[in-house]
């Protein structure tokens, strides 16, 4: 037996509500560490938290392919971490492991198949990467702009990205430049967030959509109207954006953050003249899920760490230190509060 810290769903923000750092709470707990065959022990080393999980704290999480938590039960989500000890033969002590359901607790014994092994040569030996830029997020952004952006290099093309200094945005904005686009404009939050787009990450331009007229700022950034949207917020900010583009363009409609603390459907409904301007420009605006492209996923993390090694893909990370922050990490990064991914570190 060994002592363990963990986080369990405290509370329910309510459907309408705003998530508190106190819907979560961190528990003492013991953990039987005499393995079974095919069980393997891992001490947790990086946490995620990512948007989607706002929907697993209702009761009905509104969709067939996520469950909600269950209250006074550990957390879960995607997680990096060490093999300390190994009755599974694809494990050894030592192994760096990852899964998309890694409990929020500080050691754990899961069953080996629900683990994938991880090279750390991948990432030059960042492991937090793994839950970003060659996780889940560098997936989402790569797959969203090849399979719905319909970027072609040469073809002038202008990118806009919301959400754009988030774990997903910040690295959609520089794929879009990577394969052809020639200008990419980024929508934020901050004057910080805008300089840190431009000056470290290669967008074209930034807006800041909590200052002055959004409408505005694009015309200004985008004087050629906008072919790909790379949609991570809905909302008024969407419909700015949608409204100044151009025939034949291509909405990617990766999230809605904006809408996530509200019962609606997903996705959203959009306002009338929104969905006018749709049909009227013969716009695809296509739902993206990074689950139905599973297939392509070992090519386009290769692809990822490729360009993250070559310094063609800047990684930004925001984050914050202990099990006991993980609540406080992932209210922040729903209100924005990060740059880049947003990771809760829990051992060495």
């Amino acid at each position: 037996m060994s002592r363990i810290l963990r986080v369990v769903l405290h509370s329910r923000p309510g459907k309408n509500g705003e998530p508190i750092p106190e819907n979560f709470r961190v528990e003492e707990g013991t953990l039987q560490t005499d393995l079974k065959p095919g069980e393997v022990l891992v001490r947790t080393l990086y946490l995620s938290v990512d948007p989607y999980m706002r929907c697993r704290m209702n009761d009905d999480t509104g969709t067939d392919y996520i469950s909600p938590w269950a209250l006074s039960e550990c957390v879960d989500g995607g997680g990096v971490g060490v093999v300390e000890s190994s009755c599974h033969d694809a494990f050894s002590e030592g192994d760096t492991a990852t899964s998309f359901s890694w409990r929020w607790q500080t050691h754990d014994v899961v069953e080996g198949g629900r683990l994938q092994k991880l090279d750390p040569e991948l990432v030059n030996g960042r492991l937090s990467y793994f839950l970003g830029a060659v996780g889940m997020p560098g997936l989402t952004a790569l797959l969203g702009v090849r399979e719905k952006g319909h970027v072609k290099a040469g073809a002038n093309q202008t990118m806009v990205v919301s959400g754009a200094a988030g774990a997903c945005g910040s690295l959609a904005g520089q794929i879009g430049r990577l394969d052809g686009c020639t200008r990419v404009v980024g929508i934020c939050g901050s004057e910080r967030k805008c300089q840190v787009l431009v000056s470290e990450l290669g967008f074209t331009s930034a807006v800041n959509y909590r200052h002055g007229d959004v409408s505005a700022a694009l015309r200004e950034s985008c004087p050629d109207g906008v072919d790909v949207y790379f949609d991570n917020v809905g909302g008024p900010v969407s419909d700015a954006v949608i409204a100044q583009m151009n025939k034949d363009g291509h909405v990617i409609l990766c999230g809605q953050i904006s809408q996530y603390n509200k019962d609606v459907p997903y996705p959203p409904p959009l306002k009338k003249e929104t969905q006018e301007a749709l049909l009227r420009n013969n716009i695809t605006r296509e739902r993206f899920m990074v689950l139905n492209y599973m297939e392509k996923h070992e090519a386009g993390l290769l692809q990822l760490s490729q360009w993250v090694k070559a310094g063609q893909l800047k990684v930004l990370e925001t984050i914050t230190n202990g099990i006991e922050n993980m609540g406080v990490a992932f209210c922040s990064m729903m209100t924005g509060g990060n740059v880049g991914k947003q990771i809760v570190k829990i051992s060495d």
